[in-house]
C-alpha cells in the first residue's frame, strides 16, 4: 500500500475517534461552528468522508472526464462561495439529512466503511479512476483520497470547536498533506507574498489566507 492510502485510513481512523466523543453525541441536536450545521449535520460530514469513499470504490466513472488534484479545485463550485449557494446548500441539507438517522447509525456506518476500505485500499495502487459522485468530472483515487484528507483535517477541527473539546492532534504526514493543499490554494487566492507574510512576517501580514 502507497504511503498516501496509509496516511487516509491514518486520518479516517482519527475522524471516527472525534465522532465517537460523548460530546458529540450529546450534543448532536445544537448549533455547531459553522452556520447552517447542527453538531450533528457537521459531525455526519466529517463521517462522509469515509462512507463517500467506499462509495467512490464502487461508483461507475465512465464518460467523466479525469482531471489532476488542483484542477479539480479550479473547477469546485464551492470554492470561496456564498456559504447558500446551491452546492453549499445542499451539502448541508445532505448532513443534516443523514444525522437525522441518529449519532449511533452515524456512526455504525463509519466503522463499517472503515472496515471495508482498511480491506480494501491495500489492494489498490492509486491510479484507479475515483471521485465523488456530485462531482461533474473525475480525478485518480489518490487525488480523491487527499481531498477527503483535507476535509477531515479542516472538518475535524470544525467539530470539536462546536463540542468544546480538544481538536484532534493528526498524525504529522497526514497534516503535512492537508496544509500543503491548503497552503497550494491559499497561494492561488492570495498570491505567495501573502503567505510568506502571514507565516514569517505578522507586522505586515494580510487579514486573511485563507485557501479555502
Amino acid at each position: 500500500m502507497t504511503d498516501l492510502r496509509r496516511r487516509y485510513l491514518t486520518a479516517a481512523r482519527t475522524a471516527l475517534a472525534l465522532l465517537e466523543a460523548e460530546a458529540v453525541a450529546k450534543n448532536w441536536a445544537e448549533p455547531s461552528a459553522l452556520e447552517g450545521f447542527t453538531v450533528g449535520g457537521l459531525a455526519t460530514h466529517l463521517a462522509q468522508q469515509v462512507t463517500s469513499v467506499t462509495v467512490a470504490l464502487d461508483a461507475d466513472q465512465s464518460g467523466k472526464e479525469v482531471v489532476g488534484l488542483f484542477e479539480h479545485f479550479d473547477r469546485a463550485a464551492w470554492l470561496a462561495a456564498d456559504i447558500d449557494n446551491e452546492y453549499n446548500a445542499g451539502i448541508r441539507a445532505g448532513g443534516e439529512q443523514a444525522a437525522s438517522s441518529g449519532h449511533a447509525a452515524v456512526l455504525d456506518d463509519t466503522r463499517g466503511a472503515l472496515a471495508d476500505l482498511e480491506a480494501a485500499l491495500p489492494g489498490m495502487d492509486g491510479t484507479e479512476v475515483s471521485g465523488h459522485g456530485r462531482w461533474p468530472h473525475a480525478t485518480s483515487l489518490d487525488d480523491f483520497l487527499c481531498t477527503r484528507i483535507m476535509e477531515i483535517v479542516v472538518h475535524g477541527d470544525d467539530l470539536a470547536y462546536s463540542v468544546g473539546v480538544d481538536t484532534p492532534v493528526f498524525d504529522p504526514e497526514v497534516f503535512d498533506t492537508a496544509v500543503w493543499m491548503l497552503g497550494r490554494l491559499a497561494v492561488k487566492r492570495h498570491g505567495q507574498d501573502a503567505l510568506v507574510r502571514a507565516l514569517a512576517r505578522t507586522e505586515r501580514a494580510p487579514g486573511s489566507i485563507s485557501g479555502l
